[in-house]
């Protein structure tokens, strides 16, 4: 597939001239293209407004800037001129405004503290920086106080307070023992946002005399550590209950005034005996959802991104069995100035109009001033083409005098913005930045890119022509964008050729050639196909390409999806794979990758490796272990190995595999140590310090492995200082304020020697930071406290023993721990495609609001009613999950006309955020299901009833039924299809005028205004002429018949009773007789079990009878014999024979059929039938 080509970075913002006077332009500074284009200064980077330094290291306070000619940069210092030139430790770095105060080479810090402001300038005009606050930072040492002992009654409640040094910035604090292990809290025991200690009540496992307060300057990257307070609890019996009372805040009341966009937190934590539980409320109102946190075990109210709408009273309620008190907090919200429309620049050409808009809003509402070139434009040089109107200035027919940077200044009194815009007026003919004859290559049927960038001002036009002499470029086959790109979106054999841009305005004009080259797929025409190979065989794979011929193409095989085995016995060809030798591992998936440098095809096939037959002639076996083993030149890192082979049993040693055992360490334990080929037998081997080795042998033919051989003698190696360091060590946070590190701690051997530790470091990633380490015993996982939330860290574990440090480690990049995200996705839009699917789009939530590892989004949505039944039912949520940073989705399995809700969630590792706000959107329409039922009843002789339900998914308006009949003869042939069609609301239907003693087929659907719905089928039968159904049973019943049926029945009976006696009396009788009367061999009886011919006995009048082959002794059909009734074939006959017309029917030889309802099955002859066939 070809790759888009790009524009150089100093040329992106040359694509687009934007003639929208709100839209900006940055002119591009490529000296050979365009060294007579200006750009006023624009300030591209500098330091925060509070700047707080740490006092030992150099201050370097940032400036950059861009334009041409390139400005040049001057400083102010507390609202004067700051002369450099003045002060040898401040210097400015080339071509740059940064400043750089040296502060390491005698330098104070408190020296320089002040409010900066860079100001960049050229021909075009000033720029100006932000106001920067320098500050350098402070961690004072806790003063010295004389602590006395705390002795308190069980049950009441205690503070113990911290009072931490004033730092800058304010220190983190948290309590510890003197392990260095924190202290537990809890309901009861918890830290205030003040730093202090608060035990709603004591009890006597809180006796303790290490209370350590500690306070973390994270600038400095150091800690200090207060005196230890000691506590001791005194039992009393009985321990008094008590009411809640509020340690903070004191008194009913109390006021907190918070910026917008803040965090907001409220605390209240109160004494009482059993301990009290804290409950907030927000009076008149709700507590805003999604942005509202407990955290302190609820004593702490967090309300995240604050505005104006969270003022208002928020009560906490402390209470417990005895009574409760309560506190209310009157919140109010101001605002620092934001922007609402900040100032963008504008490029104009001579002659045109334009407007600066700087709108902000704030509480208190922010005023707004303009300055011109860093100067108040009240006293700034006039311009006839401008007009300051408040928040906006307007300019009117601009000349080139008139290019200049404006600064908007937006402030209160909880700060200030400050935006630089510049106005830009350039007269300038076209010109065309894409290199002239560029060469485009693109596979046939994929898009082409054509790309045309250019500038101009006014914005010039632009136009594509096929050829030198071609049309205009026009027509859907096309997409024109608007920096100048031209696309093909399906590019075909003609469309190569050359193509012409032009760009024109009314200076001039100019165009370019670029050439387009479609090149043939790339395809394999012959694929490896799936293979069974015999093991020990050759196994060959195929794979033939096809590719233009313009085109280099490279094939590649893997194996699972890796590099082919680094193994003489594969064998690469032109377009084949071959494997000589094939083993139990060469079972796998193979597949062949063709790449182009436009284009990449692949194919895979499947080989399976099978025992070879044996071989019986020899005998196979695993070798007999090597003996004899000798240790010679014994060095501190290195040893020989000699030994004697086995009997290798018909199957040549391929390999020798040495295995070692430390028995200073792991004694009885043996480790791989290498493998050599099966022709050597001595080896020299790589020894590790501080390691009692002992040695043995193992021989591998390919049968298998044989047993070991015996271990060699012992060899114990010197001390040294570790030569590797852990591995796999990694920095994942477990909680928001904790970073873990772990690590693989070394194994024994590889501690080199005795007092293995490990010097764990960190820090703070792009601060600047220190590193702050710390030396742990022999273990493998150590906890920093007290981190920020989700910050990358550097981490690096390095080993050490008594004789010394291992190599320096390498450094590897953790993260502190998750917290649950911030903000729900914004701007969350759905659109519908079809009855049952949507596509659901959303704005991805900042990362730094995500506050983890973003792996991914959830939409959760439910169905809030039919819009056809207009009834709720029990909402049932879905969840459907996209992994990564997408900001759509798709919703399959929709309920057609249907009202739904959604909301969407970022996920990240340590959970879901907040949902936004619920989207709700409605399914069109689609084809209804089938009829609930469909019955028939009421069958006369021209007439049926049909009853019928509404579908059990109307997913619509109902606008009608169709009902489509036919008739069924007796060879189940379709008569013609008959159509009507029914009005919505009914539901049943009465059908006239039908032929009688007829089968009929329904078919029966519903309808909406999208179509039709799937059908239900039924069959019916209308009953037969009476007349005819009369006479049927008057034959049946004729005294005649009854008489025939009689005489057949005695005449079979004396049959039986005559072939009864003279089987008794006779007992077995020859069938030899039978043979010479009776040639014919389809009366000779035959034995059930073989087939063969024998004699009659007694026994065969016990032998069951074959199915179907006579009627049971009761002379009634059983139900395994035919699951038909006889009343299903009597065509209205009532279905009661006499014994004699049952016989006969029995046993008539002739069978009616008639279609019945449903599937066709075996019938039993009607009586009547058989007679009818007489009459």
């Amino acid at each position: 597939m070809m790759k888009k080509m790009s524009i150089p970075t100093s040329k992106i913002s040359l694509v687009l001239f934007l003639c929208q006077i709100i839209s900006a332009l940055d002119v591009p500074l490529d000296s050979k293209l365009l060294e007579d284009l200006s750009q006023p200064p624009t300030i591209t980077q500098q330091s925060p407004k509070d700047y707080i330094v740490d006092p030992r290291e150099n201050i370097v306070i940032q400036c950059e800037a861009k334009g041409k000619p390139p400005p040049s940069f001057s400083w102010t210092r507390n609202g004067t001129h700051f002369d450099i030139d003045k002060d040898a430790q401040v210097t400015m770095k080339p071509n740059s405004g940064t400043l750089v105060i040296n502060i390491m080479n005698g330098g104070k810090a408190e020296a320089y503290e002040g409010v900066y402001q860079c100001t960049a300038r050229n021909e075009r005009g000033a720029a100006i920086s932000n106001n920067i606050v320098i500050r350098p930072s402070r961690s004072p040492l806790w003063t010295k106080e004389k602590l006395e002992p705390n002795h308190v009654r069980e049950g009441d409640s205690l503070v113990l307070h911290c009072r931490p040094p004033v730092g800058l910035p304010p220190p983190i604090i948290f309590w510890m023992d003197n392990a260095f292990q924190r202290l537990p809290q809890s309901e009861r025991v918890s830290q205030g946002l003040n730093g202090d200690l608060y035990f709603s009540n004591v009890q006597p496992e809180d006796t303790r005399e290490d209370y350590i307060c500690y306070a973390r300057f994270n600038h400095t990257q150091t800690i200090q550590q207060k005196q230890p307070i000691s506590v001791k609890v005194l039992s009393t019996k009985p321990v008094t209950e008590r009411q809640p009372v509020l340690l903070t805040p004191t008194g009913s009341t109390s006021t907190k005034v918070e910026l917008r966009g803040n965090v907001l937190l409220l605390e209240c934590i109160a004494a009482g005996l059993p301990t009290p539980v804290i409950r907030w409320i927000k009076e008149g109102g709700e507590l805003p959802a999604n942005r509202t946190f407990f955290e302190n075990f609820k004593k702490t109210l967090k309300i995240i991104d604050v505005s104006e709408a969270d003022s208002g009273n928020y009560k906490c309620i402390a209470r417990n069995t005895l009574g409760s008190v309560h506190h209310v907090i009157s919140v109010t919200v101001k605002a620092a100035p934001y922007w609402i429309t900040a100032p963008r620049n504008l490029v104009l050409s001579p002659g045109e109009d334009g407007t600066l808009i700087c709108r902000a809003n704030g509480n208190p509402k922010p005023s707004i001033s303009w300055l011109a070139n860093g100067v108040p434009i009240a006293i700034a040089p006039e311009d006839p083409s401008r007009k300051v109107d408040g928040d906006t200035i307007i300019f009117s027919h601009v000349q080139e005098r008139s290019s200049a940077v404006y600064q908007c200044n937006a402030s209160n009194e909880y700060g200030y913005l400050l935006a630089n815009a510049f106005v830009n007026v350039l007269a300038e003919p076209p010109r065309i930045l894409t290199p002239a004859n560029k060469l485009y290559q693109v596979i046939a049927d994929s898009p082409a890119l054509l790309d045309c960038a250019y500038f101009g001002s006014p914005k010039p036009e632009i136009e594509w022509f096929k050829g030198v002499k071609g049309s205009i470029l026009r027509g859907n086959e096309y997409v024109f964008h608007d920096n100048g790109t031209l696309e093909i979106p399906v590019a075909q054999k003609n469309s190569a050729g050359t193509y012409t841009c032009v760009a024109r305005n009314e200076l001039g004009k100019i165009q370019n050639e670029v050439q387009l080259e479609v090149k043939d797929p790339t395809m394999i025409i012959k694929q490896p196909e799936y293979k069974v190979i015999q093991r020990y065989g050759q196994v060959s794979f195929e794979c033939i390409i096809k590719h233009d011929s313009t085109l280099l193409p490279t094939v590649t095989w893997l194996k699972d999806n890796d590099e082919l085995p680094d193994d003489e016995r594969f064998l690469v060809g032109k377009d084949n794979l071959t494997i000589m030798n094939v083993t139990d591992k060469d079972d796998g998936t193979y597949t062949c990758i063709v790449n182009t440098t436009l284009d990449s095809v692949s194919a895979s096939a499947v080989l399976t490796v099978v025992a070879a037959p044996p071989t019986p002639a020899i005998i196979y076996a695993r070798p007999n272990p090597p003996f004899d083993l000798e240790l010679t030149g014994q060095l501190e890192r290195s040893i020989d190995l000699s030994w004697i082979p086995g009997d290798e049993n018909n199957s040549p040693i391929t390999s020798f595999v040495i295995e070692y055992e430390d028995a200073l360490h792991e004694p009885g334990v043996w480790h791989y140590q290498t493998e050599v080929p099966g022709t050597q037998t001595t080896v020299q081997l790589k020894l590790s310090p501080y390691v009692n080795y002992s040695f043995r042998v193992i021989a591998v033919n390919k049968i298998g492995r044989s047993q070991p051989s015996e271990p060699s003698e012992q060899y114990l190696t010197k001390s040294a200082s570790p030569d590797e360091n852990p591995a796999n060590v990694q920095g994942i946070g477990s909680e928001p304020d904790n970073l873990v590190i772990t690590w693989e701690p070394l194994k024994g051997f590889q501690s080199n020697g005795p007092g293995l530790q490990y010097k764990v470091s960190w820090r703070q990633k792009d601060v600047d930071d220190e590193w702050t380490s710390v030396i742990v015993a022999n273990v493998s996982k150590y906890i920093v406290s007290g981190t920020p939330t989700f910050v990358p860290y550097e981490v690096k574990v390095q080993a050490l023993n008594d004789l010394g440090y291992a190599p320096e480690p390498s450094e590897v990049i953790g993260h502190s721990g998750e917290d649950l995200p911030m903000v729900a996705p914004g701007n969350v839009q759905v659109h519908v495609i079809n009855s049952t699917l949507a596509k659901v789009h959303w704005d991805p939530v900042p990362l730094k609001s995500v506050r983890g590892h973003l792996q991914g989004y959830k939409i959760y949505y439910w169905k809030v009613q039919s819009l056809s039944r207009r009834s709720r039912r029990h909402v049932e949520k879905k969840i459907l999950t996209f992994r990564g940073n997408k900001t759509f989705g798709m919703l399959p399995g929709l309920e057609p006309y249907s009202s739904y809700k959604l909301n969407v969630r970022v996920v990240n590792g340590k959970g879901e955020g907040p949902a936004s706000p619920d989207k709700a959107f409605k399914t069109p329409e689609g084809v209804p299901s089938s009829p609930s039922f469909l019955k028939i009843t009421n069958p006369t002789l021209d007439s049926l009833t049909l009853e019928w339900g509404s579908p059990t998914h109307p997913n619509g308006v109902l606008t009608s039924y169709t009902l489509k009949f036919q008739p069924i003869n007796n060879t189940h042939e379709l008569g013609p299809l008959i159509e009507i069609r029914i009005p919505a609301n009914e539901s049943s239907l009465i059908l006239k005028n039908l032929n009688y003693s007829t089968r009929y087929k329904f078919y029966f659907n519903a309808q909406t205004s999208v179509g039709s719905g799937s059908q239900i089928t039924e069959e019916a039968v209308t009953i037969m002429d009476e007349a005819m159904a009369s006479r049927q049973v008057d034959i049946a019943t004729q005294g005649w018949f009854i008489g025939l049926m009689c005489a057949v029945a005695l005449l079979i009976l004396i049959l039986l009773i005559v072939c009864f006696i003279r089987r008794n009396k006779g007992g077995k009788y020859p069938v030899k007789e039978k043979e010479d009367a009776h040639a014919d061999p389809e009366i000779q009886p035959m034995k059930e079990d073989d087939g063969t011919f024998g004699e009659y006995s007694d026994a065969e009048d016990h032998k069951p009878l074959k199915k179907g082959s006579r009627t049971p002794s009761d002379r009634t059909v059983k139900k395994e014999d035919s699951d038909d009734s006889l009343v299903d074939y009597g065509e209205g006959v009532n279905g009661q024979f006499n014994e004699d017309g049952s016989f006969i029917g029995q046993y008539s030889g002739k069978k009616e059929k008639e279609p019945a309802e449903g599937n066709e099955s075996s019938e039993a002859p009607s009586p009547v039938n058989a007679m009818n066939s007489f009459v």
